[in-house]
């Protein structure tokens, strides 16, 4: 590997130096003719990185992973996890690689990360290569939640790679540049505890105490308090999830971050009707994952990593278990809390209502929007208008009108906030059709739609003249949605 331009780029080599039984040395496949397809010039400049010179051809080696900076210690990292229900004892970065963490102006320490640069060790069969289309994908959608205020990895670049990629046909490939606070999961405390090394589990948790959670280290029980800051960061990122539409699709315990981080956007999707049973990953085909069911699978996922953890929790295993259970016995309290908060902003609710007629105003709209099968981003945004005065535009989305008029009084009794509500409930998401037409004029090499969606989302909460097509659902003629890994 050759040096990468720009002598001040340094990247860190803490989780390989520190972690080293959860890392493997490696490095990316040649790219034989790397061709920037978008770079995120706004996180560029967070990180302390010139854009001109990741434009350069140096700095596509750089995005690929074919040039890092002396002294970098690309690693795949290595983890297990339970993956739809069932437990895979060695998984990991199979297409991925971790060049290192850099800190940006801010201080902040921070992971760089690719993915789809050619297979590594834990690759499991697979190629270890990405197609431009779903590394397209998890730009978008990383990039719209970021603007959505949702704690999520980011992109900084996709770069295809001029090698052909053989999925169903043979398609462009590319790599992923990620960044991402870190990429500690569930299911890295599941490969260390099946180790049976207690020394690596308390290395692993010391090293995620000092990077995501840092109060722990003055708790009385550190790891304890390290588990249920997972547990509350997971709860409000969940909620969060909800509030929004958000499906993401493959919640498995190594898509679990111990930072409170949205991780891999695969089979991911956004809801055009409000249904808590929706699925559209293809791999789903018991809707185990469904949207209505992720804060169940959030808990359940949150109980592998009190598994996990139980030797750090207590010699004892029984009294291990029992702080782990009690804990663990708090994660719903916690959501519940998040969900509601953001409800009643979703609704403009004013501070010190009754709490029985907040969740009476709650229940009985989702109660409503379910029946009634309405646009769930758009409902929202347009009961600001009904806080207005002008219920007409939310009125057109239900079918049962004296229903909802019987609620819409109520609501209306209460004085919502229209302005704050504006501020919550987004205008443009990254709706399903939209995304699909981005990615399929890509692949064709023509990025200006990509583009174009790119620009509409990154104000998600202020509604221009011009693009009302990007607020509005899929066409019949769109059809049932369907998304899929990419690998």
């Amino acid at each position: 590997m050759s040096v990468a331009p720009g002598p001040t780029l340094v990247l860190g080599d803490r989780f390989a130096t520190e972690l080293p039984e959860l890392a493997v040395r490696w490095k990316a496949e040649e790219a034989p003719e790397p061709r920037l397809l978008v770079l995120n010039e706004a996180l560029a400049g967070e990180l302390g990185l010139d854009p001109a010179e990741l434009r350069g051809a140096d700095g596509l080696r750089l995005l690929v992973g074919n040039a890092v900076p002396a002294g970098a210690t690309p690693v795949a990292q290595v983890y297990a996890g339970h993956q739809f229900g069932g437990y895979s004892p060695r998984l990991g970065d199979g297409r991925a690689l971790l060049l290192g963490e850099l800190t940006g102006p801010d201080g902040r320490l921070r992971d760089l990360h690719l993915k789809g640069s050619g297979r590594t060790p834990v690759a499991r069969g697979g190629d270890g290569l990405a197609a431009v289309g779903p590394m397209l994908r998890e730009y978008v959608i990383s990039e719209a939640m970021h603007a959505l205020g949702i704690p999520t990895t980011r992109s900084l670049a996709v770069v295809a790679t001029g090698r052909g990629v053989r999925r169903e046909t043979v398609l462009p490939g590319a790599v992923l540049a990620r960044v991402a606070s870190s990429h500690l999961r569930v299911g890295s405390f599941q490969y260390a505890a099946s180790t049976g090394d207690l020394d690596l589990l308390r290395r692993l948790a010391d090293h995620a105490i000092s990077r995501h959670h840092p109060a722990a280290a003055d708790a009385a029980q550190p790891y304890l308090a390290l588990y249920e800051s997972v547990l509350q960061v997971q709860a409000e990122l969940v909620a969060r999830w909800m509030l929004v539409g958000f499906v993401h699709g493959v919640m498995n315990t190594d898509n679990v971050t111990i930072s409170g981080e949205t991780i891999d956007y695969g089979p991911c999707a956004f809801l055009d009707v409000f249904d808590p049973g929706s699925v559209y990953s293809s791999i789903d085909t018991a809707g185990r994952y469904a949207y209505g069911n992720q804060p169940i699978v959030a808990e359940w996922n949150l109980a592998r990593l009190a598994e996990a953890m139980l030797p750090l929790l207590a010699e004892d295993a029984e009294a291990a278990v029992a702080v782990a259970t009690e804990a663990l016995g708090t994660f719903r309290r916690r959501y519940s809390e998040a969900w509601t908060a953001g409800m009643r902003a979703k609704l403009g609710l004013p501070d010190g209502l009754d709490g029985e007629v907040t969740t009476g105003l709650i229940d009985d709209l989702q109660a409503l929007m379910r029946d009634n099968r309405v646009d769930h981003t758009t409902f929202f945004r347009r009961l600001g208008d009904a806080a207005r005065g002008d219920a007409e535009p939310a009125r057109l989305l239900v079918l049962d009108l004296a229903g909802f008029d019987a609620w819409l009084a109520r609501w209306r009794a209460v004085g919502p906030d229209a302005a704050a509500m504006d501020r919550v409930n987004p205008v443009y998401i990254p709706r399903n059709h939209l995304v699909e037409q981005a990615l399929t004029a890509a692949t064709a090499d023509d990025l200006d739609p990509l583009h174009r969606l790119l620009e509409v989302l990154a104000r998600p909460f202020d509604e221009r003249p011009g693009l009302e097509r990007y607020a509005e659902p899929a066409p019949e003629a769109f059809g049932a949605y369907v998304t899929f890994c990419g690998t």
